[in-house]
């Protein structure tokens, strides 16, 4: 399940009292309440319900401040790598080199292209959790698929995207060797 931040469904600051808490519980209650025809909403008044019962006793609340100190910890973290330019570079550098490994595995052996999970941890030396986003990204962009044997294999469309960023790389290389 999904962290569920009762302080947001409640529109309260963590720093909340308990008056407070059961303030603003009793009108987002009433406001939501399933009977009240205008603003009447069950699934509303439900997180609002477990928003109250979970802080207002101070047990559960604490163990909550716990799991909530987590979550806001995870989402600076987040926010730090969004802005992290040189961890997006990695990623493509990354989904290059598994598409480079795919295209030449199906360049050398056509009736054999694919390539077992396993086998690809294996090359990149990488856990094959690391690798998910990014073979979820290429079968995303249908530049790799999983055969019916179950390994991966590149696709048309994944040599055409390995063959253009071949190209601008053989270009500079021509340039330079040349002037």
């Amino acid at each position: 399940m999904s962290f569920v931040d009762y302080y947001e469904v409640l529109e309260i600051s963590p720093n909340a009292n308990s008056e407070t808490i059961e303030r603003v519980f009793r009108y987002l209650a009433q406001r939501y309440h399933p009977d009240n025809p205008d603003t009447g909403d069950r699934s509303r008044f439900e997180l609002v319900l477990d928003a109250n019962n979970t802080l207002k006793d101070p047990a559960k609340r604490a163990r909550y401040d716990l799991e909530h100190r987590d979550h806001a910890r995870l989402r600076l973290q987040l926010i730090e790598e969004a802005g992290d330019r040189e961890g997006i570079d990695h990623d493509v550098l990354i989904q290059n080199r598994l598409l480079s490994l795919f295209y030449v595995k199906c360049r050398k052996n056509i009736r054999d292209p694919g390539i077992g999970d396993a086998e690809l941890s294996d090359l990149l030396d990488c856990p094959p959790e690391h690798l998910d986003f990014h073979l979820w990204y290429l079968k995303e962009k249908r530049w790799i698929s999983r055969r019916e044997d179950g390994l991966l294999a590149i696709t048309i469309d994944g040599v055409d995207r390995a063959s253009s960023q071949v190209q601008p790389l053989t270009a500079n290389r021509l340039l330079t060797e040349n002037g």
